[in-house]
Protein backbone atom coordinates (compact mmCIF):
# COMPACT_ATOMS: atom_id res chain seq x y z
CA UNK A 1 0.00 0.00 0.00
CA UNK A 2 1.31 3.43 -0.96
CA UNK A 3 -0.35 6.38 0.71
CA UNK A 4 -1.17 9.36 -1.49
CA UNK A 5 -0.09 12.47 0.43
CA UNK A 6 -2.83 15.00 1.23
CA UNK A 7 -1.20 17.72 -0.90
CA UNK A 8 -1.48 15.62 -4.08
CA UNK A 9 -4.52 15.51 -6.36
CA UNK A 10 -6.08 12.09 -5.51
CA UNK A 11 -6.69 11.45 -9.22
CA UNK A 12 -2.92 11.34 -9.71
CA UNK A 13 -2.73 8.46 -7.25
CA UNK A 14 -3.22 6.11 -10.22
CA UNK A 15 0.47 6.63 -11.01
CA UNK A 16 1.98 6.22 -7.56
CA UNK A 17 1.95 2.47 -6.93
CA UNK A 18 2.80 1.03 -10.34
CA UNK A 19 2.90 3.17 -13.49
CA UNK A 20 5.24 5.81 -12.06
CA UNK A 21 7.67 3.24 -10.63
CA UNK A 22 7.81 1.56 -14.06
CA UNK A 23 9.13 4.79 -15.54
CA UNK A 24 11.38 5.58 -12.58
CA UNK A 25 12.90 2.12 -12.94
CA UNK A 26 13.78 3.02 -16.52
CA UNK A 27 15.77 6.00 -15.30
CA UNK A 28 17.40 3.82 -12.66
CA UNK A 29 18.61 1.42 -15.37
CA UNK A 30 20.01 4.37 -17.34
CA UNK A 31 21.84 5.53 -14.21
CA UNK A 32 23.39 2.09 -13.68
CA UNK A 33 24.52 2.01 -17.31
CA UNK A 34 26.36 5.29 -16.69
CA UNK A 35 27.66 4.86 -13.12
CA UNK A 36 27.41 1.20 -12.20
CA UNK A 37 25.68 0.21 -8.97
CA UNK A 38 26.72 3.38 -7.14
CA UNK A 39 23.58 5.32 -8.05
CA UNK A 40 22.93 8.14 -5.61
CA UNK A 41 20.02 9.93 -7.29
CA UNK A 42 17.59 8.88 -9.99
CA UNK A 43 18.91 11.46 -12.46
CA UNK A 44 22.46 10.09 -12.56
CA UNK A 45 21.90 8.65 -16.03
CA UNK A 46 20.19 11.65 -17.67
CA UNK A 47 21.44 14.85 -16.04
CA UNK A 48 23.01 17.10 -18.66
CA UNK A 49 22.49 14.48 -21.37
CA UNK A 50 20.49 14.40 -24.59
CA UNK A 51 17.60 11.98 -24.24
CA UNK A 52 15.28 10.48 -26.85
CA UNK A 53 12.05 8.67 -25.99
CA UNK A 54 10.46 6.43 -28.62
CA UNK A 55 6.73 6.22 -28.00
CA UNK A 56 4.49 8.90 -26.53
CA UNK A 57 2.02 6.84 -24.56
CA UNK A 58 1.71 7.11 -20.80
CA UNK A 59 5.02 5.34 -20.14
CA UNK A 60 6.91 7.39 -22.72
CA UNK A 61 5.45 10.69 -21.53
CA UNK A 62 6.15 10.04 -17.85
CA UNK A 63 9.64 8.74 -18.60
CA UNK A 64 10.39 11.85 -20.64
CA UNK A 65 9.02 14.02 -17.85
CA UNK A 66 11.17 12.18 -15.30
CA UNK A 67 14.23 12.86 -17.49
CA UNK A 68 13.39 16.54 -17.83
CA UNK A 69 12.69 16.80 -14.07
CA UNK A 70 16.10 15.31 -13.33
CA UNK A 71 18.04 17.73 -15.48
CA UNK A 72 18.34 16.25 -18.98
CA UNK A 73 19.78 18.77 -21.41
CA UNK A 74 17.00 18.01 -23.90
CA UNK A 75 14.26 15.41 -24.17
CA UNK A 76 12.76 14.51 -27.56
CA UNK A 77 9.68 12.28 -27.75
CA UNK A 78 9.02 10.52 -31.06
CA UNK A 79 5.46 9.41 -31.78
CA UNK A 80 3.30 9.40 -34.94
CA UNK A 81 0.11 10.42 -33.13
CA UNK A 82 -0.54 14.20 -33.09
CA UNK A 83 -2.44 13.96 -29.78
CA UNK A 84 0.53 12.36 -28.07
CA UNK A 85 3.01 14.84 -29.56
CA UNK A 86 0.83 17.69 -28.30
CA UNK A 87 0.85 16.12 -24.82
CA UNK A 88 4.64 15.86 -24.91
CA UNK A 89 4.95 19.52 -25.81
CA UNK A 90 2.48 20.40 -23.05
CA UNK A 91 4.86 18.70 -20.61
CA UNK A 92 7.75 20.86 -21.84
CA UNK A 93 9.31 18.19 -24.05
CA UNK A 94 10.23 18.35 -27.73
CA UNK A 95 8.06 16.19 -30.00
CA UNK A 96 8.82 14.76 -33.44
CA UNK A 97 6.88 12.61 -35.90
CA UNK A 98 9.03 9.53 -36.67
CA UNK A 99 7.20 9.09 -39.98
CA UNK A 100 8.13 12.53 -41.24
CA UNK A 101 11.51 12.28 -42.98
CA UNK A 102 14.48 10.52 -41.46
CA UNK A 103 14.34 11.60 -37.81
CA UNK A 104 17.50 9.66 -36.95
CA UNK A 105 19.50 11.70 -39.45
CA UNK A 106 17.84 14.92 -38.26
CA UNK A 107 18.62 14.28 -34.59
CA UNK A 108 22.16 13.09 -35.29
CA UNK A 109 22.77 16.24 -37.32
CA UNK A 110 21.61 18.31 -34.35
CA UNK A 111 23.20 16.26 -31.58
CA UNK A 112 26.78 16.22 -32.82
CA UNK A 113 29.93 16.12 -30.72
CA UNK A 114 32.45 15.40 -33.42
CA UNK A 115 33.20 13.27 -36.45
CA UNK A 116 31.65 9.86 -35.92
CA UNK A 117 30.04 10.84 -32.61
CA UNK A 118 26.45 11.90 -33.10
CA UNK A 119 23.10 11.03 -31.59
CA UNK A 120 21.30 10.61 -28.29
CA UNK A 121 23.23 9.79 -25.12
CA UNK A 122 20.42 7.49 -24.01
CA UNK A 123 17.19 6.32 -25.63
CA UNK A 124 14.16 5.08 -23.72
CA UNK A 125 12.17 2.66 -25.91
CA UNK A 126 8.52 2.70 -24.83
CA UNK A 127 6.63 1.36 -27.83
CA UNK A 128 5.87 -2.35 -28.19
CA UNK A 129 6.99 -2.81 -31.77
CA UNK A 130 10.34 -4.11 -32.96
CA UNK A 131 10.41 -1.36 -35.60
CA UNK A 132 10.45 1.13 -32.71
CA UNK A 133 13.46 -0.65 -31.21
CA UNK A 134 15.18 -0.47 -34.60
CA UNK A 135 14.58 3.30 -34.63
CA UNK A 136 15.83 3.61 -31.05
CA UNK A 137 19.12 1.96 -32.01
CA UNK A 138 19.53 4.30 -34.97
CA UNK A 139 19.11 7.33 -32.71
CA UNK A 140 21.99 6.44 -30.38
CA UNK A 141 25.51 7.78 -30.38
CA UNK A 142 28.28 5.14 -30.51
CA UNK A 143 28.47 2.84 -27.47
CA UNK A 144 25.17 4.15 -26.13
CA UNK A 145 22.37 2.04 -24.68
CA UNK A 146 18.66 1.69 -25.31
CA UNK A 147 16.70 1.35 -22.08
CA UNK A 148 13.79 -0.81 -23.17
CA UNK A 149 10.50 -0.53 -21.28
CA UNK A 150 8.39 -2.08 -24.05
CA UNK A 151 6.80 -5.51 -24.44
CA UNK A 152 6.93 -7.07 -27.90
CA UNK A 153 4.46 -9.41 -29.58
CA UNK A 154 5.77 -9.35 -33.17
CA UNK A 155 8.54 -11.47 -34.67
CA UNK A 156 11.30 -8.85 -34.61
CA UNK A 157 11.70 -8.80 -38.40
CA UNK A 158 12.35 -5.02 -38.66
CA UNK A 159 15.49 -5.30 -36.51
CA UNK A 160 18.73 -5.08 -38.48
CA UNK A 161 21.35 -6.02 -35.93
CA UNK A 162 24.09 -5.94 -38.54
CA UNK A 163 23.68 -2.16 -38.91
CA UNK A 164 24.07 0.45 -36.12
CA UNK A 165 23.76 -2.10 -33.33
CA UNK A 166 26.85 -3.95 -34.53
CA UNK A 167 28.95 -1.15 -36.02
CA UNK A 168 28.38 1.40 -33.25
CA UNK A 169 28.80 -1.00 -30.32
CA UNK A 170 25.32 -0.38 -28.92
CA UNK A 171 23.51 -2.02 -26.04
CA UNK A 172 19.93 -2.85 -25.12
CA UNK A 173 18.95 -3.06 -21.47
CA UNK A 174 15.52 -4.42 -20.55
CA UNK A 175 13.99 -2.40 -17.72
CA UNK A 176 10.89 -4.20 -16.51
CA UNK A 177 9.20 -3.39 -13.21
CA UNK A 178 9.65 -6.98 -12.01
CA UNK A 179 13.25 -6.19 -11.07
CA UNK A 180 15.56 -3.26 -10.48
CA UNK A 181 19.17 -3.44 -11.75
CA UNK A 182 21.25 -6.18 -10.15
CA UNK A 183 22.86 -5.08 -6.92
CA UNK A 184 20.60 -2.06 -6.31
CA UNK A 185 17.55 -3.63 -4.66
CA UNK A 186 18.74 -2.77 -1.15
CA UNK A 187 18.63 0.94 -2.05
CA UNK A 188 16.02 1.16 -4.81
CA UNK A 189 12.96 -0.86 -3.85
CA UNK A 190 9.40 -0.24 -5.03
CA UNK A 191 8.71 2.08 -2.08
CA UNK A 192 11.54 4.37 -3.11
CA UNK A 193 10.43 4.34 -6.75
CA UNK A 194 6.95 5.33 -5.56
CA UNK A 195 8.49 8.14 -3.51
CA UNK A 196 10.28 9.36 -6.64
CA UNK A 197 6.93 9.30 -8.45
CA UNK A 198 5.30 11.38 -5.73
CA UNK A 199 8.13 13.92 -5.99
CA UNK A 200 7.60 14.12 -9.75
CA UNK A 201 3.85 14.61 -9.37
CA UNK A 202 4.30 17.26 -6.70
CA UNK A 203 6.44 19.22 -9.16
CA UNK A 204 4.44 18.56 -12.34
CA UNK A 205 1.06 17.22 -11.24
CA UNK A 206 -1.07 19.95 -12.87
CA UNK A 207 0.66 19.41 -16.23
CA UNK A 208 0.16 15.64 -16.00
CA UNK A 209 -3.49 16.16 -15.10
CA UNK A 210 -3.98 18.51 -18.06
CA UNK A 211 -2.01 16.77 -20.80
CA UNK A 212 -1.78 13.06 -19.94
CA UNK A 213 -5.17 12.26 -18.38
CA UNK A 214 -7.42 12.79 -21.37
CA UNK A 215 -10.58 10.96 -20.23
CA UNK A 216 -12.32 10.63 -16.86
CA UNK A 217 -15.45 8.46 -17.00
CA UNK A 218 -17.65 6.66 -14.51
CA UNK A 219 -17.23 2.95 -13.91
CA UNK A 220 -20.59 2.36 -15.61
CA UNK A 221 -19.25 4.01 -18.76
CA UNK A 222 -16.13 1.84 -18.74
CA UNK A 223 -17.41 -0.97 -21.00
CA UNK A 224 -18.44 1.51 -23.71
CA UNK A 225 -15.06 3.21 -23.49
CA UNK A 226 -13.22 -0.10 -23.87
CA UNK A 227 -15.42 -1.05 -26.83
CA UNK A 228 -14.64 2.27 -28.52
CA UNK A 229 -10.93 1.79 -27.94
CA UNK A 230 -10.98 -1.77 -29.27
CA UNK A 231 -12.82 -0.61 -32.40
CA UNK A 232 -10.49 2.39 -32.78
CA UNK A 233 -13.42 4.79 -32.66
CA UNK A 234 -11.71 6.78 -29.92
CA UNK A 235 -8.16 7.63 -28.93
CA UNK A 236 -7.11 8.34 -25.36
CA UNK A 237 -3.76 8.74 -23.67
CA UNK A 238 -4.86 7.98 -20.11
CA UNK A 239 -8.41 7.10 -19.11
CA UNK A 240 -9.46 7.05 -15.46
CA UNK A 241 -12.55 5.27 -14.15
CA UNK A 242 -14.27 6.96 -11.21
CA UNK A 243 -16.63 5.54 -8.59
CA UNK A 244 -19.22 7.38 -6.53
Amino acid sequence: IVRVPPDLDPLLGIYVAHMGPICANGLLHAAVEEHGRDVRVLGDGVRGRRVAVVGGGVVGLLTGLFARHHGAAEVVVLDPTPMRRAAAEGLGLTALDPDEGDVAVALKSRWRRGAGDRGADVVFQCRGRSAALALALRLLRPQGAVIDLAFYTDDGAPLQLGAEFHHNGLGVRTAQIGRVPRGTAHMWDRERLSAETIALLRAHGPAVREHVITDVVTLAEGPALLADLAARRRHVIQAVLTCD
